[in-house]
């Protein structure tokens, strides 16, 4: 897991990233939570989407949006850190040639920069949002969502409270072509005490149905 340094559009980004030792291996690029609230890559659940993804064989990188840690550049409310995302996985795929599977997962503000930007780039796949911010950003961008996934959500969150999460899933379950495998976790709220393990038990359950999952020997 080694810490590597990208070029974006402000300047350095930070990045860890996982190398597999399978040519073909699918990509993931993992996003924080808000950095205002002292998201970083280094975040629990962040770490722990990028464990559930290195496991399962992915090629898997984790950075700091522009302004984090020893990433270059301030908070630019989104869009910014929407270039910033863009940047990474140019990086990826410039390293990792041909066609193969890519997939975003984020957490909260995470989940909001990742599900814009796979609206952008039609090479993304599938994705995993935990806690998608349904409260405070407006996801109508969703039209049409343009890949399934997954959305993982803490019953008793009450930063991103699940009547909001409900209605977003509800929204993209009912569009053509699109399935959401909706998970809540009881007794659970925004920080995930004792429940990581679970959320990397959910991403392995569907990666597996997508048949995604690679053997650890590959990995």
């Amino acid at each position: 897991m080694p810490e590597i340094v990208l070029t974006g559009h402000a300047g350095r980004i930070e990045a860890k990233y996982h190398h597999s030792r399978d040519s073909l291996a699918p990509l993931a690029i993992i996003l924080h939570p808000n950095p205002l609230q002292g998201g970083s890559m280094n975040n629990r659940v962040t770490v722990s989407l990028y464990n559930a993804f290195v496991k399962n064989g992915f090629s898997t990188i984790r950075f700091n949006f522009r302004g984090v840690g020893k990433s270059e550049g301030i908070h630019d409310k989104g869009e910014g850190e929407l270039t910033d995302a863009a940047a990474v996985l140019d990086w990826i795929q410039s390293i990792n040639q041909g066609q193969r599977a890519i997939w975003i997962a984020g957490f909260s503000f995470g989940s909001l920069i990742g599900m814009q930007l796979l609206m952008r780039r039609p090479e993304i796949s599938g994705f995993v949002s935990v806690c998608p911010p349904a409260n405070i950003y407006d996801f109508s961008f969703l039209a049409p969502c343009p890949v399934s996934g997954m959305i993982i959500n803490g019953e008793d969150d009450q930063i991103c409270p699940i009547v909001n999460v409900n209605k977003l899933v509800d929204k993209l379950n009912s569009q053509r072509g699109i399935s959401i495998d909706y998970r809540l976790i009881p007794h659970c709220d925004h920080s995930f005490q004792d429940h990581l393990t679970t959320i990397q038990e959910y991403a392995t359950e569907y990666l597996t149905a997508r048949n995604l999952t690679k053997s650890a020997a590959t990995v």
